[in-house]
């Protein structure tokens, strides 16, 4: 609305009829002068209102702007990782192998060695590790723990000196399957062999077969010591223990590899974790090594140790 239209509500009429009859001369232009000076003070009072209101928008108008610049980062951010997630979660395709064809050599026949230790690992359950669905995909890290050792229960059903090396001993250890298991261990300073013979075992049994002087060892026995150079003592299973139970661990849950792999060195990554404590307990960052339902593994006098 103008604010011509309200120049008679500037001034009372009893305030204008008193000045025209103290100035009846100059009473009129006395009273245009005080409307047009209220008027004035009404349209500053009407501007600065509009400048505070215009600072306030302009405050308001900024700190929108920054939060829609904000958003724009954090938006532009999940892109890229939707982005990265998906090309690591894509396999890169397989290319066969080009198949070769041989044509001046024939395959030679195998040695009769060949087929005796082909025969012999046949009979002890022996099979190349295939693939699993549970192996770590290209790009995606592999986790590294306790949980990925196949740790089984074992009794040793006799031990004897390795034919070529007098520092070796051979083991035939009962790991709960079809047939015993070949280990081929260090031969520790005043072993007892009729004190080792039918007693149990901690055995790493996925751990890949390896040769040893001769002999193929198929499994590994954990022992205990107080660092690399003193002597050891096999960890023992809990009292109640039978071949072929599981050795779990409480924060560590899954199933094993079937086989490690030497080239991902799980192994030697995760053995440095296993420990003794101060009560004889075994266990791996703080885990105690553990057969459900029958007992905790322990050193049998040895504390603050080792597990190698």
């Amino acid at each position: 609305m103008d604010n011509t239209d309200n120049t008679d509500d500037v001034i009372r009429p009893s305030l204008a009829a008193a000045l025209m009859k103290l100035h009846p001369e100059d009473g009129e232009q006395i009273v245009e002068y005080f409307k047009t000076h209220a008027l004035l003070t009404r349209e500053k009072a009407l501007l600065q209102a509009s400048v505070r209101d215009q600072k306030k928008l302009l405050v308001e108008n900024g700190k929108l702007k920054k939060d829609i610049e904000q958003l724009k980062a954090q938006l532009q951010e999940k892109q890229r990782r939707r982005t990265a997630k998906a090309l690591l979660a894509t396999p890169p395709p397989i290319l066969s192998p080009a198949p070769t064809t041989s044509v001046s050599q024939a395959p030679s026949p195998p040695s009769s060695q060949d087929q005796r230790e082909r025969q012999t690992r046949r009979r002890r359950g022996e099979r190349k590790a295939r693939p699993t669905l549970d192996s770590p995909t290209l790009g995606a890290e592999p986790r590294v723990d306790v949980s990925r050792l196949d740790l089984r229960v074992g009794r040793i059903l006799n031990i004897r000196r390795h034919p070529l090396a007098e520092g070796l001993a051979v083991q035939d250890v009962d790991v709960g399957e079809d047939a015993p298991r070949v280990v081929v261990s260090k031969l520790e300073e005043n072993t007892d062999f009729e004190e080792l013979q039918g007693s149990l075992a901690v055995l790493l049994c996925n751990v890949k077969a390896y040769r040893m002087k001769g002999l193929v060892s198929q499994a590994r026995l954990l022992c205990c010591s107080a660092s690399e150079d003193d002597g050891a003592e096999l960890l023992a299973p809990p009292t109640g223990s039978t071949p072929g139970d599981r050795v779990t661990f409480l924060n560590y849950p899954g199933e094993p590899d079937r086989e490690l792999q030497s080239k991902q060195k799980v192994w030697e990554l995760v053995q440095p974790d296993l420990q003794v404590d101060s009560r004889g307990v075994a266990n791996y960052k703080g885990c105690r090594f553990e057969v459900k339902g029958k007992g905790l593994c322990r050193a049998p006098s040895l504390t603050n140790g080792i597990i190698r």
